[in-house]
């Protein structure tokens, strides 16, 4: 098993460009089935996620092929329906395929998911879905088992907003007959881009990027070539690693548009940071001031930047609190971030952060991909040598991070235990 071994106290200088994101990917992976015929997309991220995602479409009998940063899908082969345990329980994501394979082949077998291994992130939305839609439903043996002879319109009410329901829900509503009403969906860049795929295959979209998405069935859909866009948290991750470090950082390929709260609480904490065309700038030239962060649905702060920005907060002056409202047990990283001198006490759903001179490097475990990210990022910036273990989590996410950091000037390894 791999670790990460960092040499902390550099700063990082130069330019990096920011991946395709593994949130927009896969769901435009899984939208591949919708429609027989050969689609690529670009600018796919080299991730574990997404290789996995990629075999769970030659299980189901698609024609994968990988070259440099495209994916090219011939969907045009699929004759099975299940995507099996062995694949599913390491990505919650390949609950995607269940709405494609139900609108188009009538019949779905999906394991019930896996992945990060913190809090209950439940499929019960899902469900709910492709009943209104008309599917029968039901759980055998940790298997999702659902059939329909045709899917038809509904008006489906989310109680929360979830990007996965959402995305499942608009790919399932495709091709069903009539015209179906989302409420309370997700508002996620990522489900714009996924929009924006479905709209070029064919499908009636409207009111993507707000929350109530109206889709009208069509008969079909025809393949096509789409581009990923940008990862937001991977740029949000790069633009703190560049704040702890007091260095000076060049983004490149960045959609400004999708980081408008993380950009908001950075300058906030006294972070410069401007925008070159498509690229960003961002540099420290001052102490860090402390922050008041509520995590929320899109346009709100991502949780998916909550870890990374505690240690950001580790080590300003003053006291900081940051509240998860996505997912309130999201904290596993809170011990081991604790391990390195940071003062965070927890309380239900709410940290309080006390910064700290600095933090001293050790030996430290991720729980989950941003844990991960967070704890390398502890260890840009700690005093002495820091060896973060258990990072297969961080190849779900983040594509060659170790080597984009040396690039800028870290001191990172990966070495074989």
């Amino acid at each position: 098993m791999d670790k990460i071994v960092i040499a902390g106290g550099k700063k990082l200088s130069g330019t990096v460009q920011i991946s395709g994101a593994k949130n927009a990917a896969l769901p435009m992976m899984a939208a591949t089935i919708l429609a027989s015929g050969q689609s690529t997309l670009h600018n796919v991220p080299h991730l574990k996620d997404v290789s996995t995602f990629s075999d769970v479409l030659r299980v189901l009998g698609a024609r994968v092929k990988r070259e440099e940063h495209g994916l090219t899908i011939d969907t045009s082969s699929i004759e099975h329906f299940e995507a099996p345990y062995e694949l599913v329980r390491t990505m919650r994501a390949s609950i995607y395929v269940l709405g494609p394979l139900l609108a188009r082949f009538g019949q779905a077998r999906v394991s019930l998911p896996g992945g990060c291994a913190w809090g209950p992130r439940p499929v019960n939305l899902h469900l709910k879905a492709m009943e209104e839609l008309g599917a029968q439903v039901e759980i055998q043996h940790g298997y999702i088992v659902a059939h329909s002879e045709k899917l038809s319109g509904a008006v489906i009410d989310f109680d929360v907003s979830s990007v996965g329901a959402t995305a499942n829900t608009m790919m399932a509503a495709c091709l069903a007959s009539g015209t179906t009403v989302i409420r309370n969906a997700a508002r996620e860049p990522e489900i714009e881009a996924l929009g924006a795929m479905l709209t070029s295959m064919g499908a009636s979209i409207s009111g993507v990027g707000t929350g109530t998405v109206e889709i009208r069935g069509v008969e079909g859909l025809h393949e096509v070539q789409e581009r990923v866009i940008p990862d937001r948290i991977e740029a949000g991750t790069y633009m703190v690693a560049t704040a702890i470090t007091g260095g000076e950082v060049t983004l490149k390929g960045v959609r400004v548009d999708h980081m408008g709260a993380v950009i908001a609480k950075l300058e906030e904490a006294g972070i410069v940071i401007r925008q070159e065309g498509e690229n960003l700038v961002v540099e420290r030239t001052s102490s860090l001031a402390p922050l008041d962060i509520t995590t929320a649905p899109y346009p709100g702060f991502p949780t998916d930047m909550q870890a990374q920005i505690m240690i950001l907060l580790s080590l300003a002056r003053g006291t900081s609190v940051i509240t998860e409202n996505i997912f309130p047990d999201r904290f596993t990283h809170v011990p081991e971030i604790r391990r390195m001198g940071a003062n965070v006490k927890l309380d239900a759903n709410v940290a309080v952060i006390t910064g700290v001179k600095e933090l001293s490097g050790a030996p430290v475990m991720a729980s989950d991909l941003r844990a991960s990210a967070a704890l390398i990022l502890g260890g840009l910036v700690a005093k002495g040598e820091t060896e973060v273990l258990r990072i297969y989590h961080i190849d779900r996410g983040y594509e060659r991070i170790g080597e984009k950091l040396r690039r800028l000037g870290a001191e990172i390894h990966r070495v074989r235990e």
